[in-house]
């Protein structure tokens, strides 16, 4: 198993400003999970997208910790938690690390919130943690064929490649910087919102021993989500689904989410991309804060 001894924390405090605490939470395998968490007032969890780690919020929890206990989570073998081998990346795997850590911190009036993968995650955890969770808020959920393959044509063929079996573990282990640069921008529409900084972490986390493993298994795993939508309609707290006007998926595949939902309440964000949390910070807040918003 791949450990940090210590919590990893330094690109953390450059944005939290010494607010808050990075901390480990064990699961009973001996697992941690690196987690951030800050505030007062009733919990929030935050749910990161696909290959990135809770520092993705970063633009966000600043503006939330006033108003919320926030917990944001590193999901299994991403950012800095641990890589276990052998270890699954599917739905379930990863969803059941999410209900643990709800379940064993005993969160309730838990608000569940996150974007891409983790919003399909936010949806799918809530059924599993009835009584805790208050509701979901599901940002351009992640849950549709191809995914990041949407981005642009470079997002396309790296991912396809790494899905490969042969060249896949080859093309996993490598990620040049312009490279991981030009595919994450293919989920923004103001390609500036992406901190130079935050890609530097990226790739330093991303080269631990055992990561390009974890990051095939998770682009592998994207039917596993799509599977997933099957439980939607046992979700059985108030939904906000948040789609940005130039997410990745398409009207008909948000329109068969939000049928799959008993109570939802739909929000586009407009001249956004993919990852709305880095893009456009406030209207996300805005959204979690429950201020008026322009609906669907």
């Amino acid at each position: 198993m791949e450990r940090n001894d210590i919590p990893d924390a330094t690109y953390t405090t450059t944005w939290s400003h010494g607010r808050g605490e990075v901390r480990f939470f064990t699961r009973p395998d001996g697992s941690r999970l690196r987690y951030y968490t800050a505030g007062t007032g009733p919990p929030l969890m935050l749910l990161h997208t696909v290959r990135t780690q809770l520092d993705y919020f970063q633009r966000v929890i600043p503006l939330l910790w006033d108003h919320y206990t926030v917990y944001a989570l590193d999901l299994p073998g991403m950012g800095w938690s641990d890589i276990v081998p052998g270890a699954r990346y599917e739905e379930p795997d990863l969803r059941a690390a999410v209900v643990e850590f709800a379940n064993r911190l005993d969160l309730h009036g838990l608000t569940l919130a996150g974007e891409s993968l983790g919003a399909a995650l936010a949806l799918s955890a809530s059924i599993d943690l009835k009584g805790r969770v208050k509701r979901v808020v599901a940002f351009n959920t992640y849950d549709y064929p191809s995914g990041l393959e949407r981005g642009n044509v470079l997002a396309r063929f790296i991912v396809t490649s790494v899905r490969l079996p042969g060249l896949g573990p080859v093309v996993a282990s490598q990620e040049p910087r312009p490279i991981m640069r030009a595919v994450l921008h293919g989920g923004f529409v103001d390609k500036s919102k992406l901190p130079e900084d935050f890609l530097v972490e990226l790739l330093r986390s991303g080269r631990r021993d055992g990561y390009s493993t974890v990051a095939r298994a998770i682009y592998r795993s994207l039917g596993g989500f799509i599977r997933a939508r099957h439980r939607y309609p046992e979700v059985s707290v108030p939904v906000t689904l948040v789609y940005s006007d130039q997410d990745w998926s398409r009207p008909a595949e948000r329109d068969q989410v939000a049928s799959a939902l008993a109570d939802v309440q739909r929000i586009t964000l407009p001249r956004t991309g993919h990852f709305s949390s880095m893009e456009r910070p406030d209207n996300v807040a805005r959204v979690l804060l429950g201020e008026n918003f322009a609906r669907h």
